[in-house]
């Protein structure tokens, strides 16, 4: 034997770490040109190895049917589900199927959901009053509207920025409220905290964490909170596990929205993340939800109350 088809086989038969699988394959491929019974000498392959592999090889592959509805599954959410949720999503649609084996299937596949990136950090220097930490970390809530997280987060497109601004409810990580602007002004909270309290119900009143950030420090923030019965917690300084919730939050959107996307302009990034939200509220399932997303489990909650 000579030229590439030997040297192909010999760079086999060279490493001890090469799978017999593999191995296989080049027999496979070689099998037309050269002697089988060469080709297994070359890469130190028992015989029934080889015609075990091909036997295997024909036969069809039985997790065909469910590889697709995975590929589908993946694709629906663009590519923002690992394998958790899309076998969450999969047992949904009646599916029975172990995560452990959607996690092969897609790592088999070559799918991978979306990675994250840092946020903006909105603390710069104490310019009024700091709250204390009255949450705790404590990111669980009973009932919808007891516990509420926010934050700013930056997104860049050129040479634009867009800030985005929403509020959390840690009952069901539901986004309540939200706002936009291109700079990190204070109407970017006090607009989101308006759009939320016309939310709640009368006897509603629900605990707001935030950072240190120089919005939340200021009077007329801290009023809104007071007037509507909300108290108000903040983070220690420079500590971002707690607010973690939130911080996660915004991970997913970046990741899932953001990163590696091209936007031809600020507009069309907040269009992008409008409709993201929505999705995130109506349609992303969660497994601490049992499967649900958000609008479903408050819903299903509200049933059993």
């Amino acid at each position: 034997m000579t030229g590439r088809g030997s040297k192909k086989a010999a760079s086999l038969s060279s490493s001890t770490k090469a799978a017999r699988a593999q191995k296989a394959q080049v027999v496979h491929e070689l099998r037309q040109k050269y002697p089988i019974v060469t080709l297994l000498k070359i890469v130190n392959l028992p015989k029934s190895n080889f015609y075990y592999w091909d036997k295997a090889r024909q036969r069809p592959d039985r997790h065909e049917g469910i590889k697709q509805l995975i590929k589908m599954t993946f694709d629906a959410h663009k590519g923002r589900y690992g394998y958790r949720r899309v076998a969450s999503a999969l047992v949904q649609a009646g599916k029975k199927i172990h995560a452990n084996t959607v996690q092969r299937l897609m790592q088999a596949e070559g799918l991978k959901s979306s990675q994250r990136v840092k946020r903006y950090k909105s603390y710069k220097v104490q310019v009024g009053i700091v709250a204390p930490n009255v949450l705790k970390r404590e990111f669980t809530a009973g009932e919808p509207n007891q516990k509420w997280v926010t934050d700013v987060t930056e997104f860049k497109v050129g040479q634009d920025k867009l800030y985005f601004s929403p509020i959390k409810d840690l009952f069901n990580g539901e986004i309540v409220a939200y706002s936009f602007d291109t700079r990190p002004v204070f109407t970017l909270v006090t607009s989101m905290l308006t759009k939320a309290q016309q939310k709640l119900g009368i006897n509603e009143k629900p605990m707001l964490h935030s950072d240190q950030g120089w919005h939340y420090q200021m009077t007329q923030y801290r009023k809104m909170l007071s007037d509507a019965g909300m108290e108000q917690s903040m983070s220690n300084k420079g500590n971002c596990y707690d607010n973690a919730s939130m911080e996660s939050f915004f991970g997913i959107l970046k990741s899932e929205c953001f990163h590696n996307h091209k936007f031809a302009s600020i507009d069309d990034l907040k269009k992008t993340i409008v409709d993201y939200v929505q999705y995130y509220n109506q349609d992303r399932i969660r497994i601490g939800l049992g499967g649900m997303s958000p609008v479903q489990y408050r819903l299903a909650h509200a049933k059993t109350a």
